[in-house]
This record gives structure tokens, sequence and C-alpha cells, in this order.
């Protein structure tokens, strides 16, 4: 049976769920529970079918230019037969804090990726369209140690779209794309969209289906960038969020985003 404690006020707050007793929250849970299996057992079943795709032959051969120069694509599969890629925005000329905050956060996620994919025997790279000198000094602001390369010039599936996922699969010198997300297809990827959504307030965006009463929802991806005190903010001085970890990050009055390429 649901309890509430009208004399206790924290639990008649409007806009919080309602509280009751152990035995009723677990009940509720358990029922949710049944939901979340099937839901994981669907994801499950959609690997499997991801797995059963075709795949593109593509020209290997084609140059991306990374921090040894100009190499063929196939060298960032390091050997091995499978690499996965995220494709991320750029803004020309743009500054630090004016890059894509949706990709940087992205990236933020995944910096540690290369390491644990090549336990499996997967490579793991970053391929942007940007200008490499200063796809450089992004990275080392950002103190990234995962390979990056620039695709300037490239058509899909290495050039092309940004914001993405991409698979592919090396057979000897041939090189296939096997699979690439689309919309949301990242979230999967960014543990923190995960964590927000396991909270009683979710995201705080507008499209979510809350509960009546539960704090309005706001625009998607509203705190993708803070200023320096880490208020959301997309203002001129803002940083996309993970960069004012970084050493030197300062408030700033621009994003210099002028020109862009991405």
């Amino acid at each position: 049976m649901m309890t509430t404690t009208p004399s206790d006020p924290a639990g008649a707050l409007p806009g919080r769920p309602p509280v009751v007793d152990l035995a009723t929250w677990q009940a509720a849970r358990d029922e949710l529970l049944v939901r979340e299996k099937a839901h994981t057992r669907e994801g499950d079943a959609i690997a499997a079918a991801r797995r059963r795709l075709p795949m593109v032959e593509f020209d290997g051969t084609a140059e991306v230019v990374g921090a040894d120069g100009p190499v063929p694509f196939l060298d960032l599969f390091q050997g091995r037969e499978e690499l996965v890629v995220y494709k991320h925005m750029w803004y020309d000329g743009a500054p630090h804090q004016g890059q894509c905050e949706g990709c940087t956060t992205m990236a933020w996620h995944l910096k540690d990726s290369v390491v644990y994919l090549g336990t499996r025997g997967v490579s793991f790279a970053v391929l942007t369209p940007g200008r490499w000198d200063e796809v450089a000094a992004f990275t080392a602001f950002m103190g990234y140690t995962q390979p990056w390369y620039s695709v300037r010039g490239l058509d899909e599936p290495l050039g092309g779209g940004m914001a993405a996922l991409s698979c592919f699969l090396r057979e000897g010198e041939r090189v296939f794309l096997t699979y690439s997300t689309t919309g949301r297809g990242n979230e999967p990827a960014n543990g923190c969209f995960g964590l927000l959504d396991m909270t009683p307030y979710g995201r705080g965006e507008a499209w979510e289906d809350n509960p009546e009463g539960r704090p309005e929802g706001r625009h998607p991806c509203w705190y993708w960038r803070s200023d320096v005190d880490g208020a959301a903010t997309w203002g001129p001085d803002s940083r996309p969020v993970p960069q004012w970890t970084r050493p030197g990050a300062t408030p700033e009055k621009t994003l210099g985003r002028e020109g862009s390429h991405h």
C-alpha cells in the first residue's frame, strides 16, 4: 500500500516521486525490472542483427593525416582486423572553446576506448575534417592520447557526415564499412546519458515524458556547455563542459565559429 507522509513536508513536495515503504518500492521496482530485462534482450537481438548486416568495400589506401603525417587509412587498424572510429565535427579556425560541444562530450567519454577495445583486438581512432595543425593543438589541449586523423577533403565513409560512430573490417589489404550510427545512435557510448536516465528528473530535456509537476524540461543537450562556475549556458564565454577540467581553460568572450566546416 502506497503511503505518503503529509506530516513530513519532504514527503509531499510537488514534482517528487511519492514516498512509500521499502516493500512497496521493491514491488514497483520488480515490475519495472521485467521491462528492463525485455529491453536488454531486444538490444541483444538487435546487436545480433547488426552483426549480420552486409558490408561495403572501399579504398583503404585513401590517405588521412595524423601526428606522423599522411598515412593510408589501412594503417589505422594497427594490424588488427576490426576498427571503430568516432567522426568528430569541426569548426574551421575556431578556438578550443568554439569546437563542437556534442563531439567534445562524446570524444571525452571515449578517450580510454583505445585501451579497452585493444584488449579485444579492436583498434580505435577519431576522424575529423579539421586541418591537422588545428586538430593537433586541440587534442594537445584536451589531453587526448587516442589516435586522431584529419580526413579533410575525403568522401564517405571516411569524410562526409560527422558526429557518428563507424565500424570497419579488414581482410588483408581490403577494407570494408560494416556499420555506422545515425541520429541518437551514439548514445550508448556516452555513459552520462544512461546515468541521467536513471535519475528521477532525467536529462531535464523538453522531449522527455515526465510525471506532472516535475521540473520543466529545457532544449536538448542544454547542459553540454557551461561557464567557469559550472552553470549550464551556451553563451559566448562558455566551453564544452569537459574543457573546464583542462589546465589553462579560462573564460573567453567568443566561440569564434565563423567559417565553419563540419
